[in-house]
C-alpha cells in the first residue's frame, strides 16, 4: 500500500521501518497532518497519524477529496478523529489497541493493520469504521 506517516518521531522511524520490512511504500513526515501538509497524502491510500493530529471535518474532507481511503492512528485513543464524519465519508479507521504501547508494539500493530487491509480482512478490535462493511463478518476478535 502507498502510505504517508505524519507526526513521526525520530525514535519511531527505525521500528516502523523494521516492522514494515519493505512491504508497504511508506513516506515518513515529521510534520503534523494539517491543511498545509496534506499535499504529502496525495497519491496515498492510507494516512497514519498520531494522537497529536486533529482529524476534524475539514481535514477528513480534504483527505477524501485527494483519494485517501484509510486512516490508522498510532494510539489507542480515537478522540482526535471525528469517527462519525469519517464513517459518513466511507473512510476506514483503525487504531493500535494493544496494552503494550512500546514503539515496537505500535509499529507491529500498525503494519499488521496495513497487511490485514491488503488481504481484505477486517482488523477486529482495531477496526473503528463507523459503517457496516462486508469484512466485519470475518473479524478476528
Amino acid at each position: 500500500m502507498r502510505v504517508v506517516v505524519y507526526n513521526i518521531q525520530e525514535f519511531e522511524k527505525q521500528t516502523l521501518a523494521k516492522a514494515n520490512a519493505k512491504v508497504h511504500d511508506l513516506t515518513l513526515i515529521s510534520n503534523p497532518l494539517n491543511l498545509d501538509t496534506i499535499r504529502y497524502a496525495e497519491g496515498k491510500e492510507v494516512v497514519i497519524v498520531s494522537e497529536n493530529d486533529n482529524l476534524e471535518k475539514t481535514i477528513l474532507d480534504a483527505l477524501k477529496r485527494i483519494g485517501v481511503k484509510k486512516i490508522i492512528t498510532r494510539s489507542v485513543s480515537l478522540n482526535h478523529i471525528d469517527l462519525a464524519y469519517a464513517g459518513h465519508l466511507g473512510l476506514h479507521v483503525a487504531n493500535t489497541p494493544a496494552e503494550d504501547d512500546s514503539p515496537k508494539s505500535i509499529a507491529m500493530q500498525t503494519i499488521q493493520n496495513l497487511n490485514s487491509w491488503v488481504n481484505n480482512k477486517c482488523l477486529g478490535v482495531a477496526c473503528h469504521c463507523a459503517f457496516d462493511c462486508s469484512k466485519k463478518s470475518s473479524a478476528i476478535l
